[in-house]
């Protein structure tokens, strides 16, 4: 990574993601216009780092693409944006919290089927112990 932009395969190594989606969320609307060299190769700046983590971040916990999209979109004026992306992001962490219980009662399920199978398998090398 040199210090001041990425080349495709820097920003996907830095962030975690593949060139192929970082240039299908530039080509969806997820990244603005990525700036290019004079050849045509794309350049992440820095601030573009973060960004992408975002995305990642919100894609990764359940956010699906169009409200990805309706987060990014800046139609209607900063105020509003604002206001938007706190609703999405509200919205957003309220599903996250909710799946989040469930995979914790899901664990909990899981957790008592290991503990009777761990008791049924020490049961059973203990009478096999017994002469």
């Amino acid at each position: 990574m040199n210090g001041k932009s990425l080349s495709v395969q820097e920003m996907a190594a830095a962030s975690g993601v593949s060139a192929h989606t970082l240039r299908y969320y530039e080509r969806i609307g997820l990244l603005g216009p990525i700036a290019r060299t004079t050849s045509g190769h794309r350049r992440y700046a820095l601030d573009d780092l973060g960004w992408v983590r975002l995305l990642i971040c919100l894609r990764e916990t359940g956010m699906g693409i169009q409200d990805m999209l309706r987060f990014v979109s800046v139609d209607g004026g900063e105020a509003s944006v604002a206001e938007r992306r706190l609703a999405l992001l509200e919205a957003h962490r309220h599903a996250v919290r909710v799946r989040q219980r469930e995979v914790a009662e899901h664990l909990a399920v899981i957790e008592g089927k290991l503990a009777a199978y761990r008791a049924f398998l020490l049961e059973a090398a203990t009478a096999e112990e017994q002469p």
